[in-house]
């Protein structure tokens, strides 16, 4: 048996800040995923200047490709909004094995299946023990499913369908694009350049309110793809693109029951005005950290439901 005081499951953002958090009190922390890293991650990959921030790096000394936009592209039905800003755009292949190695936890190649509470300890496929348990694996995340999913089950208004795709391509627009509501997509499509010659381009929209239009995000796709080509944004191109699913905050999150806590897409902790995910990520985990760490409540009011204050006030 494999003990370690906090096991976290899910070595993305979420569980990367936790165990970093965790790690710099001189806690013993084992993250747990069923990947290798680095690994694929689709992700149009938006990082804000508070998250630089919250995770004590800077764009110079972060040691992968990062590229800065001070200026967003709003279309909303067309019509075209430029908005002064300072974001910044990673590929997650690169930040979240970073940020994984970065925390100096232990890291275990593993698929969680069964999950079973003994008292005031968790017993993970009869494999490994621990005393606090911290969901980080997403949508699917078992800790959720374990013991959240009664509690706090998932509201569909809130699940979010997208389609997307990064690759290398030489780009000539290095200019970030997003479009709002084109061809009756209730949510908006996106063109987001990296560094070292990759893009990456998706759709997102709400689920249900698709369903209730008798379509799917795959009826939206080829629209988006056929506007790529027609502003010469991208062309020439044969799109391999790839679908998931997550979930938009809700007003009623709950994130921790006991000594277990949820974090990042587990929780369902995408902001409800654009679906970002990596800032509330971040700051779920840092939360939950500091709440292991001091024995204290949970802040969730410090981790944003939306991301229009990060892009106004980012200059």
């Amino acid at each position: 048996m494999i003990e370690s005081e906090i096991i976290i499951v899910g070595g993305g953002p979420a569980g990367s800040a936790c165990a970093w958090q965790l790690k710099q009190h001189g806690r013993e922390v084992l993250v747990l995923d069923k990947a290798v890293f680095p690994r694929l991650k689709l992700c149009a990959g938006w990082i804000t200047p508070e998250v630089l921030t919250r995770l004590q790096i800077t764009p110079e000394s972060y040691p992968h490709s990062i590229l800065m936009f001070t200026k967003l592209h709003f279309y909303f039905y067309g019509r075209h909004l430029p908005v002064r800003t300072r974001q910044y755009s990673i590929r997650r292949f690169e930040f979240d094995d970073w940020m994984l190695q970065r925390s100096a936890a232990n890291v275990e190649r593993h698929r969680v299946k069964d999950i079973k509470q003994q008292g005031e300890e968790f017993i993970i496929d009869d494999r490994f023990r621990c005393r606090y348990l911290v969901g980080a694996g997403g949508t699917g995340d078992p800790v959720y499913h374990r013991f959240f999913r009664e509690k706090q089950p998932r509201i569909p208004e809130k699940q979010i369908s997208t389609i997307e795709e990064e690759f290398e391509y030489e780009y000539k627009d290095a200019n970030c694009y997003l479009w709002f509501f084109e061809n009756g997509l209730p949510g908006y499509a996106w063109y987001v350049p990296k560094g070292n010659g990759y893009l990456n381009v998706g759709i997102g929209g709400k689920s249900m309110e698709m369903k209730r239009r008798g379509k799917t995000i795959r009826d939206y796709w080829q629209p988006f793809t056929d506007k790529l080509e027609k502003l010469n944004l991208v062309t020439g191109h044969n799109f391999e693109s790839k679908g998931f699913t997550y979930y938009l905050r809700n007003k009623m999150t709950k994130i921790r029951s006991g000594n277990t806590f949820i974090i990042g897409d587990a929780a369902g902790m995408a902001t409800v005005d654009m679906g970002e995910g990596i800032g509330p990520a971040v700051e779920s985990g840092l939360q939950v950290a500091q709440a292991i760490i001091n024995e204290n409540p949970l802040r969730l009011e410090r981790i944003s439901r939306f991301s229009v204050r990060n892009i106004i006030f980012s200059r």
